[in-house]
């Protein structure tokens, strides 16, 4: 806020460019700091420091789904001390590798036993009666109390829970990318698109020249695409084919394809050719991080093949996204690919989205997918 007002009160020492530049620079340093930050407390967690120590009541299926989230992100520092069954045929059995051991009945004694630091309630639906119980024992001590809802089985995307004139309601598909977090994610799309914009100004303008001198036809490839709720926007790119390269209808690159001219080759092999999309991205068809939008024939088929596909037009297209940093451009498995963008939305951060953006940077121009 300070910055702000200074950046418009005309006697400050510094010049407005330099204010601005400080604002980016912080931003990103500040951004930075918390990956780093994040990423020690994980690993420190990982190797057994900063544990919680958790209780699941449940022994049933949305238990065993628990106990393997938690042994799968062991970096986020839950130890389970046990399972308490509803029922003593399963006391003395395991789940997913942690011991049953012991009843609902034994909430107390196993509190006051066992350093206990959260209990997490995965029961099914039908033993929901016992929660009056449970949490009539759990506030005569200070553990935390969460509770798994038997829904999610019909989730199909961000699954979680908000308030609504205090009452919880439980999401079954939505996404992260709403209201404060829509605004963050577009400003970070404006300061970033514009300060690349300007600062490959140069490349851009060589190109231009280029593609121009090698081959005959217009400089920018306008296609249709399909991005946010299912809406047609026209992507930008340069031009790396013939005049005429779809005259026999649309049809995905193939490796040495004919259509693509010797330029057009390198631009696509160092996606040089995808810069013009920071146009859309400013303008706000598109966003920097998001699922690569495709064209409307092809859409048509890959909703009739692949379940929960048209999710991915839940947040914008990008011009960069979790499944292309993973190699799954061009040539590769639609399937898998859906299965990264849906990961992406529903773990949606602006953090997320920095670190796609370094490791495309870093590492993203040149794959060996892209022809």
């Amino acid at each position: 806020m300070l910055v702000a007002l200074t950046y418009f009160i005309r006697e400050s020492r510094y010049s407005r460019g330099t204010l601005a530049l400080f604002t980016a620079l912080s931003f990103i340093g500040i951004s930075l700091a918390r990956v780093f930050f994040k990423e020690v407390l994980q690993a420190l967690r990982r190797r057994g420091y900063n544990l919680r120590f958790v209780l699941v009541l449940g022994a049933g299926r949305l238990a065993r789904q628990v106990m393997e989230q938690i042994d799968l992100h062991r970096e986020l520092g839950f130890r389970p001390v046990g399972c308490l069954s509803v029922t003593r045929k399963r006391v003395g059995t395991s789940l997913a590798g942690v011991e049953v051991i012991g009843t609902i009945r034994d909430l107390r004694r196993t509190l006051e036993s066992r350093g206990v630091d959260q209990v997490l309630v995965a029961l099914p639906s039908r033993s929901m009666h016992h929660l009056p119980r449970i949490m009539e024992v759990c506030a005569d001590t200070t553990v935390d109390v969460k509770l798994v809802p038997d829904v999610y089985q019909y989730a199909t995307l961000f699954g979680g829970l908000e308030e609504f004139g205090g009452l919880p309601i439980v999401n079954l598909q939505s996404t992260g990318v709403l209201g404060i977090n829509a605004i963050a994610k577009r400003i970070f799309d404006l300061v970033f698109s514009a300060l690349f914009l300007v600062l490959l100004s140069p490349l851009l303008a060589a190109v231009a020249i280029l593609v121009k001198a090698t081959s005959r036809g217009p400089l920018l490839y306008a296609q249709e695409r399909v991005g946010l709720d299912g809406k047609s926007f026209r992507m930008l790119k340069f031009r790396t084919m013939c005049a005429d390269a779809e005259a026999q209808g649309p049809r995905f690159a193939q490796d040495r394809d004919p259509r693509v001219t010797a330029f057009g080759a390198w631009l696509r092999r160092t996606s040089i050719d995808e810069l013009p999309q920071l146009w859309n991205v400013l303008f706000g068809d598109m966003s920097l991080v998001g699922p690569r939008p495709e064209r409307p024939v092809f859409i048509d088929q890959f909703r009739r093949r692949i379940p929960r596909y048209q999710l991915r037009h839940m947040v914008k297209s990008g011009m960069t996204g979790w499944a292309q940093i993973h190699g799954l451009r061009g040539n590769t498995s639609i399937q898998k690919r859906v299965e990264y963008d849906l990961y992406y939305i529903e773990h949606w951060s602006l953090l997320l989205d920095l670190k796609i953006l370094a490791r495309t940077l870093a590492f993203g121009f040149l794959s060996r997918n892209a022809y």
